[in-house]
C-alpha cells in the first residue's frame, strides 16, 4: 500500500435506488409529519371516512382547559400526546404483551373535536357530539384532553351510545373531582363525576377510583360520594395492598352491576417527579410503571366502551416525559384490547 487510505466511509449506509420515496409517511420519526396523527395513523376527522375505515378504535382530541382552576395548558395536551417521541408507528410490539396492536385493530385519528378558546360550555358539548359520533361508527373513543372537565362531556357520550347498557368507570386520579362547584362554575375540572352521576349517566356505586390522596377535596365531597355508593382506593391502599391487589378489587367492583366499562386517566395519578407536566400535581403518587400495569390490568378484564388520558399540560413539562407517559397509557390500552380480541 504505497498510499494513505481515504475515509470516504462509501459503505455507510444502504442507498435505494429512489431515494425521495424511500421513505413513505408512516416510516418517518414523529416531528416529520405535518398530518399530525396518532403514531402516524390515517386520518378520518369526519362521519364518512371514519365510517369506511371501518375503525375499532378512534382517537378523539378534546383540547380545551377552560375548566382548569389553577395552572392552564392542558388545551395542548393532545397534540404533545400525539407527536410524543416514538418510532414504532404501525410496526409496534409490546413486549409486555406479546402482540402486535395494529395488526389485530384497525385504529384510525378521527382528529379533534371543533372546540374554541373561552367558550368553554359550548366545547363540552362538541366534545360530546365528536365523541358521540366516533361511538356510532362503531369506533371505540380513546380521548386525548385537556383538562379532566372533558370526561363528563365523554363519558356521557359513551353512556348514551351504549344505553341500556350500563357503564361503570374506573378511574385514576390524585384527586376525587366529584366537587359540587369551583368557584361558582359546574362545569370545572373539579366537578365532572358530580355531573355525570347527577345527571343519571353514571350511577355512585359504578364508580371506582385508584390513586386518590393530598388535601383535596374538602371532607363534605366525601361524604356525597360515600352516600352516592362510590368505591375508592387512596395511594395508601396502593402502598399498603399493593397495585395488583387494588386494581383487581376495582375491576370487580366496577363490573359489579354494569356491562361495559369508560376508562378516565388523570396524569396526576403518577408523581410529579415521572409526570411534571400537568396543572395539579401531587406528591407521592403511583409510579409510571404502576400505571401501565394498571392500564393493562383494566382493559384486559373489562368491556371497554372508552377511555380518555386526561390534564397533559405541555407548558410545564420536562423533556416530554409526561407527554410519553399519556402516550404509552393509550399504548397499552391499546395492545391489551388487541390481546383480549386476538
Amino acid at each position: 500500500m504505497s498510499e494513505p487510505l481515504d475515509f470516504r466511509l462509501e459503505q455507510s449506509e444502504l442507498r435505494g435506488e429512489d431515494e425521495f420515496g424511500e421513505f413513505g409517511p408512516e416510516d418517518l420519526e414523529y416531528y416529520v409529519d405535518a398530518r399530525g396523527t396518532f403514531d402516524k395513523l390515517p386520518l378520518c376527522p369526519d362521519d364518512e371516512s371514519l365510517a369506511a375505515s371501518g375503525a375499532d378504535v378512534a382517537i378523539v382530541g378534546a383540547p380545551t382547559d377552560d375548566g382548569t382552576s389553577g395552572r392552564p395548558g392542558a388545551r395542548f395536551g393532545p397534540r404533545a400526546i400525539r407527536s410524543a417521541p416514538t418510532t414504532w408507528g404501525r410496526d409496534a410490539w409490546s413486549i409486555q404483551l406479546e402482540v402486535e396492536p395494529y395488526e389485530r385493530l384497525t385504529v384510525v385519528d378521527a382528529g379533534d373535536a371543533p372546540v374554541v378558546p373561552s367558550r368553554h360550555a359550548r366545547a363540552l358539548r362538541v366534545i360530546h357530539e365528536k365523541v358521540f359520533r366516533v361511538a356510532r361508527a362503531g369506533a371505540l373513543p380513546f380521548v386525548l384532553g385537556g383538562d379532566h372537565s372533558i370526561t363528563y362531556p365523554s363519558a356521557a357520550a359513551v353512556a348514551r351510545h351504549v344505553w341500556p347498557r350500563k357503564v361503570g368507570v374506573v378511574h385514576f386520579d390524585a384527586h376525587a373531582d366529584a366537587a359540587d362547584s369551583i368557584y361558582g362554575s359546574l362545569i370545572s375540572h373539579g366537578t365532572p363525576m358530580r355531573r355525570l352521576i347527577d345527571e343519571g349517566w353514571v350511577q355512585g356505586s359504578n364508580f371506582v377510583q385508584v390513586g386518590l390522596r393530598g388535601y383535596w377535596p374538602e371532607k363534605v365531597t366525601f361524604d356525597w360520594m360515600r352516600e352516592q355508593g362510590f368505591r375508592w382506593h387512596t395511594i395508601v391502599e396502593i402502598e399498603e395492598r399493593g397495585v395488583d391487589a387494588v386494581i383487581d378489587e376495582a375491576i370487580a367492583e366496577a363490573l359489579d352491576g354494569p356491562e361495559v366499562v369508560y376508562l378516565s386517566v388523570d396524569i396526576d395519578v403518577v408523581d410529579p417527579g415521572m409526570a411534571p407536566g400537568t396543572g395539579t400535581p401531587e406528591p407521592g403518587g403511583m409510579t409510571a410503571r404502576e400505571l401501565l400495569r394498571a392500564v393493562r390490568r383494566v382493559v384486559g378484564a373489562v368491556e371497554l366502551a372508552g377511555m380518555d388520558v386526561v390534564e397533559v399540560s405541555p407548558p410545564y413539562d420536562q423533556s416530554e416525559v409526561t407527554a410519553m407517559l399519556a402516550y404509552r397509557v393509550v399504548m397499552e390500552a391499546l395492545s391489551s384490547l388487541a390481546a383480549r380480541r386476538g
